[in-house]
């Protein structure tokens, strides 16, 4: 080889390392290396939640006083359950007002994620271990399929905004049952069609937020994006518990 295609060759590669990837759906006119540093952001953000929301449910389950505590359905163990039922509520109001302010947004974000995961902790404690298991290695299972699938949707040029409407009535519906339940348990149909649903949904979910990330959200919305994953991907869990725990 002359040294003139050896320099040839060199360039080549060069340009090969420095040309950005192919865009992540039709029409996109940003630069899709930066839209790529964000989705690694957000995953990489998601990945420190589920880590720590794990670390927590194993506690939870493996440290025997905690299930004895819950199921005991003393006054004390129903208030704390009470506490740990609410105050995920009370630490999304000053989250979503810092989402867009570091490193305000990292630290209520951390406090957030510690109180999802005391309510995940709850669960873990009072539920068969099997049934913890198999949902957890459902909704990741899940998760992963339908990740990529939305990915390989939007290279298509697909579009799932039209969800949303549709996603949003069946939440609030699945809300009001959660109320009907608290005062007036339903039984095991109620419970098993619930379940059910509430997988659909949160699915649907998933589905939506990953294009949010891929097309919608801008750069400094990565607490917005992940925890709208975070929160789909725990609700998955949750209603994959229901139908596993029925199953069983």
């Amino acid at each position: 080889m002359s040294k003139e295609e050896a320099i040839d060759v060199e360039k080549g590669n060069a340009d090969a390392v420095l040309a950005p990837p192919p865009p992540l759906y039709p029409k996109m006119t940003e630069d899709p290396r930066a839209r790529w540093s964000f989705i690694r952001k957000v995953y990489s953000i998601l990945a420190a939640q589920f880590v720590f929301t794990s670390a927590v449910g194993a506690v939870g389950a493996f440290i025997r006083p905690i299930p004895r505590f819950f199921l005991s359905r003393t006054p004390a163990s129903l208030g704390v359950f009470l506490v740990i039922l609410i105050i995920p509520f009370i630490a999304l109001v000053p989250m979503m007002i810092y989402r867009h302010k570091h490193p305000l947004n990292i630290i209520f974000l951390s406090i957030f994620t510690a109180c999802i995961s005391c309510s995940v902790m709850v669960t873990c404690a009072i539920v068969n271990a099997k049934v913890i298991l198999e949902a957890a290695i459902l909704t990741g299972t899940m998760f992963i399929g339908l990740t990529l699938f939305t990915f390989w949707a939007a290279r298509k040029g697909r579009d799932f905004t039209f969800l949303f409407p549709f996603l949003f009535a069946s939440l609030h519906v699945l809300l009001i049952y959660i109320l009907i339940q608290i005062f007036f348990p339903l039984g095991k149909v109620a419970h098993t069609v619930y379940s059910f649903v509430a997988t659909i949904v949160f699915t649907g979910f998933i589905i939506f937020d990953t294009q949010q990330l891929i097309k919608r959200h801008n750069y400094d919305q990565y607490i917005d994006a992940a925890i709208s994953l975070y929160l789909d991907i725990v609700n998955l869990f949750m209603s994959l518990i229901g139908l596993t725990g029925i199953a069983h």
